[in-house]
């Protein structure tokens, strides 16, 4: 039977450090809700606002792929492989930190605020060579379909990760539907609404609220607004390290 949690926009982890402001999904800095740790191998869902000229200074990072998803604005980055970018809306980036990487993310822009998703996913591989890659989307890819934008396969759709998980994004018109099947049995999914609202398995979501789905084959959603997008994270509901 298809098990399921939903999770409020407001519900969410708060932080504002004036320079920052964050929403955590789940369990983050002096963010501690016990019910609230991960789902499956999703660790982190951070929805930051970041003020202009402001950023994370360098820091480290092991064993962990990190994911971030420009909203609006532009988000640069640094880290210890040498690599120097600029991430846009419309763009995917990601990082296998692995046997340990440093990095920094700051607002690129001087005066106007950069918003992003930050994404951790707990690796199937312990102590892999870091890497990093970034892609630019095709934005009619996704209207009034689910876009495929990483996968576990580097030959595939998207950036790719060290874990069986496959992320979707899709803007959708009002009353468009989409079907959905598990890619990977024992999957789940987390569904994560950007913007307008969706019905999925019995649930309405608006704006930034989230629905965890599991021990399913698929699932239907329907927009319930006009510009409504989403992103569908699918992730193995167990965690196992090789």
């Amino acid at each position: 039977m298809a098990q399921s949690i939903f999770h409020q926009a407001d519900s969410r982890g708060q932080a504002n450090h004036g320079w920052l402001v964050s929403s955590h999904t789940f369990s983050f800095a002096n963010y501690y809700n016990p019910e609230r740790i991960h789902f499956g191998a999703l660790r982190v869902l951070n929805d930051d606002m970041v003020k202009g000229g402001m950023g994370f200074g360098q820091h480290p990072h092991d064993n962990m792929e990190i994911i971030s998803i420009p909203l609006e604005g532009d988000l640069e980055h640094k880290d210890s492989m040498g690599n120097v970018a600029v991430i846009r809306e419309g763009d995917i980036q990601v990082m296998s930190a692995g046997t340990g990487i440093y990095h920094s993310e700051y607002n690129h822009h001087p005066e106007e605020a950069v918003k992003f998703l930050q994404i951790w996913v707990f690796p199937n591989k312990k102590n892999v060579s870091p890497r990093y890659d970034q892609i630019t989307l095709q934005k009619n890819d996704s209207h009034n379909q689910l876009q495929q934008i990483l996968s576990p396969n580097p030959e595939d759709e998207g950036v790719w990760i060290h874990q069986d998980a496959w992320f979707h994004l899709g803007n959708f018109d009002e009353g468009k539907t989409n079907h959905y099947a598990i890619k990977k049995s024992g999957n789940g999914v987390y569904a994560f609404v950007l913007e307008g609202g969706f019905q999925i398995n019995g649930y309405d979501l608006g704006r930034r609220d989230g629905l965890g789905i599991w021990d399913i084959d698929s699932f239907d959603l329907k927009a319930t607004s006009n510009n409504s997008r989403i992103l569908l994270m699918e992730v193995p509901m167990h965690i196992s390290h090789n």
